[in-house]
């Protein structure tokens, strides 16, 4: 069975990955299960930089040979707010800031502003290193508006503020099959499956 390496320390977001990549007939771990330890700057301009940045600096390990390593950078988009916190999604007010703390300042900078001047987006960039070194690159995106309070248990990070009316609930009230189906992160992920089994020797199932 093959493996995939996804580099990444957030225990949500491997759980979620592996219940979308579950169809796959490959073994999903993430870098603390693989044994690797890095401290990676993420300092690319885009969201597609930052999740090479990632693949290339695991897919270096000895631990990762012979692997799939894969990698994903995210991140909101307020339209109102001239798209931050874009690509410093994950490091906004510092990254061990509180999420909760987070989504209350977004909520408060946008403060009596209407919900057609709310809209933001989800993105998600998803990089894959080979074995043989080829790299693969996916990007997708889910579009909603913040909402004016935390709503559901679901998810996490900026999950309880992102509305999306289709639903007419938050990602983080979402279960997590029609998250998975309908988010940034599981459509990337759906195309990067797509990608592998275009290339000889990657085909997982």
């Amino acid at each position: 069975m093959k493996k995939i390496i996804f580099a990444t320390g957030n225990a949500g977001k491997v759980k979620e990955i592996q219940m979308i990549l579950a169809d796959l007939n490959c073994e999903v771990v993430s870098m603390k299960e693989a044994g690797i330890r890095l401290d990676i700057v993420e300092d690319g301009a885009t969201y597609e930089e930052n999740a090479l940045i990632k693949a290339r600096a695991v897919a270096a390990c000895a631990e990762a040979a012979g692997c799939i390593v894969m990698a994903d950078d995210s991140g909101l988009e307020v339209d109102y707010l001239n798209k931050e916190p874009g690509v410093l999604s994950a490091r906004y007010l510092g990254e061990d800031t509180p999420y909760s703390v987070k989504n209350a300042n977004l909520i408060e900078r946008l403060n009596g502003v209407e919900d057609a001047k709310r809209t933001a987006r989800f993105v998600c960039a998803i990089a894959a290193v080979l074995p043989d070194g080829r790299e693969l690159s996916t990007r997708a995106t889910i579009e909603g508006r913040i909402g004016y309070e935390e709503r559901g248990d679901h998810g996490f990070g900026y999950d309880p503020i992102f509305y999306v009316p289709q639903f007419g609930k938050t990602t983080a009230e979402l279960t997590e099959e029609e998250k998975n189906r309908v988010s940034h992160r599981g459509k990337a992920l759906e195309q990067m499956k797509e990608e592998l089994r275009r290339y000889e020797g990657i085909d997982c199932q």
